[in-house]
């Protein structure tokens, strides 16, 4: 195995004895029923709901957006995230945001110039760089192949900081 255990069985034996030490909690007949307990002098853990597809004018945060939750680390991120959201497509590429990846998001209703956000246009939501202009807002991707959005300030109904980026989880499959 790639954890270099001999064998599953002995891979077992690992986590019941974490188990009997109370590091981790075990829930038989469950996928994937393992938990990392909280203990004192130990990172936080905390628990981030995945937002899914957003519609039009609610919040972001609306309990029908929410997919799932995830438990992660407090530490894990320079600033603490409020929820994670699921990157579709490529326009980030650059800025090693790729297509899949759960960006950790803190919810911020201001950006300054270059700072990555979660931006509401309309009905869609979009991650991007941020710029302010005198009398415009660019969304600048991170991919020579997508031009940058243009908002005018006269058009902020349709426009919205929903968050700033703080972190990035990747989930990568080990062959």
């Amino acid at each position: 195995s790639g954890l270099g255990f001999s064998t599953a069985s002995s891979a077992e034996d690992h986590l019941q004895a974490l188990a009997k030490k109370g590091a981790i909690e075990l829930k038989p007949g469950t996928s994937r029923g393992l938990r990392l307990r909280d203990f004192p002098g130990m990172p936080m853990q905390g628990t981030l709901p995945l937002v899914g597809r957003v519609a039009a004018g609610s919040p972001i945060l609306a309990q029908e957006h929410i997919d799932q939750t995830y438990v992660v680390e407090a530490t894990m991120f320079p600033r603490r995230p409020d929820y994670l959201l699921r990157v579709r497509g490529m326009s980030m590429r650059d800025a090693g945001i790729m297509d899949g990846d759960l960006l950790a998001v803190k919810q911020s209703k201001d950006a300054t110039n270059g700072q990555i956000i979660v931006a509401r246009i309309g009905d869609e939501v979009t991650v991007k760089r941020f710029k302010r202009v005198r009398n415009h807002i660019e969304l600048h991707a991170e991919n020579p192949d997508f031009e940058p959005i243009i908002v005018k300030l006269s058009d902020a109904e349709v426009f919205a900081i929903e968050g700033l980026a703080v972190g990035l989880i990747r989930n990568t499959m080990l062959m």
